[in-house]
């Protein structure tokens, strides 16, 4: 399977290699993709670009002052291939990203076609009038800012708690984003999905209901600079500041997954157990001079988060229900060196999920050599845990995006 993958990647490479010579291309630095193509009359371009995340992961149990039954992994997190452009109009853009690595394609079932889930993006975006554009296909929803920041643009090795637990994701449908400007410089985004409410991939179509997001993002002293409000660490040192206010609402109707669109199906008897799951996000990020505060809040509720049979018994799925808080903080020197420090807390509602409150403290050291295009990361984590055994874990890796 690994020799196949990369048999396609090699494809890929060469028919983009042997095309360009046909056609107008721009070399580019490094981490501005692998090729820049525009085509001779100028109705098209595609950019190329590959990235990687070299991940070493460390974890011992904490029992009585000590460290026991260490475990090590060395993973490729994250091995990507990015294309995008526009297409017949400069105003009508595209971005396809595929995962190769094994944790990028997992999730294989039977509502995959049983089938590796190689696609993340495949979206189309159009800015059809004036502030207005509208995106077709499949891509992140308009969810919490830690989810939409991309895992190459991360503070710290990996998201949160917060995030692993309520996060939408990625999901098939539409998008309406619009923005406007109060004043001289209060910048206000609104941004509407409607998609299929079953995540990322999904070959069997809708199962449920459908899901609907709605999300509004205030920015009352402008844009940051390169779109740094969805992006870690304060790179571009903001000289002044900046700050972005935003509230997510996510409604996902008749769900049949128990995280709202992931997580595992919740099948019964008759076929699928379905309840209305309502998330809600808070979330704010402030920047200047090398500075960067990031805080989020997150709560599911669900209509009867307990599955259940036809005849009422019960299947013994649940949906993930409660809420957490997500704070972190960081500092970048102007040796490019950034100490950050995270603490997250996962409240799920313990009387529905038997799980106990989680409390993690991550204190993180990052060296940015080209930005996020090349850096190395590392952050050492404590996980108190109100039922189970607190964990230590230490995690070192290294990030090459061309």
């Amino acid at each position: 399977m690994k020799f196949y993958k990369w048999i396609i990647a090699s494809a890929l490479l060469f028919a983009l290699s042997s095309y360009a010579q046909t056609e107008g291309i721009k070399p580019t630095p490094f981490g501005k993709g692998i090729l820049n193509v525009i085509g001779k009359d100028s109705t098209w371009s595609m950019n190329f670009s590959a990235r990687f995340q070299f991940l070493s992961d460390t974890r011992w149990e904490a029992t009585d002052d000590k460290l026991v039954n260490p475990t090590q992994d060395f993973l490729i997190r994250r091995s990507r291939l990015k294309f995008g452009g526009f297409v017949y109009d400069k105003r009508l853009t595209y971005k396809i990203e595929l995962g190769l690595s094994n944790r990028d394609m997992s999730g294989t079932s039977q509502f995959t076609s049983n089938t590796p889930r190689y696609i993340m993006d495949a979206v189309a975006m159009w800015n059809f009038y004036k502030n207005f554009s509208l995106w077709v296909g499949q891509t992140k929803l308009p969810g919490n800012v830690e989810r939409v920041i991309s895992s190459a643009n991360l503070q710290l090795v990996d998201r949160s708690l917060l995030n692993g637990a309520f996060n939408l994701d990625r999901d098939i449908g539409i998008q309406l984003r619009h923005h406007f400007t109060l004043g001289k410089n209060f910048l206000i985004r609104e941004k509407l999905a409607f998609s299929q409410g079953e995540g990322r991939n999904i070959t069997t179509g809708n199962l449920g209901g459908h899901e609907y997001t709605a999300r509004v993002e205030l920015l009352p002293f402008g844009e940051f600079k390169s779109d740094g409000d969805y992006s870690g660490s304060d790179l571009k040192r903001e000289s002044k500041p900046k700050l972005s206010i935003a509230s997510t609402f996510d409604f996902n109707n008749n769900a049949v997954r128990n995280k709202s669109n992931q997580g595992s199906y919740m099948v019964n008897d008759i076929g699928f157990y379905e309840t209305n799951v309502k998330t809600l996000f808070l979330d704010a990020m402030f920047k200047f001079k090398g500075f960067s505060i990031m805080g989020e809040f997150a709560k599911r509720e669900a209509s009867d988060p307990i599955a259940k049979n036809s005849d009422g018994t019960l299947t013994g799925d649940i949906v993930q229900v409660g809420n957490a808080l997500n704070l972190q903080s960081g500092y970048l020197f102007k040796n490019n060196y950034e100490v950050a420090f995270r603490y997250t807390n996962l409240d799920l509602d313990k009387k529905i999920t038997g799980k106990g409150m989680q409390d993690q403290y991550t204190l993180g050291l990052s060296k940015y050599i080209v930005g996020h295009k090349l850096k190395v990361q590392t952050d050492f984590s404590y996980l108190s845990d109100e039922v189970k055994t607190d964990k230590v874990m230490w995690r070192l890796q290294l990030d090459i995006h061309f």
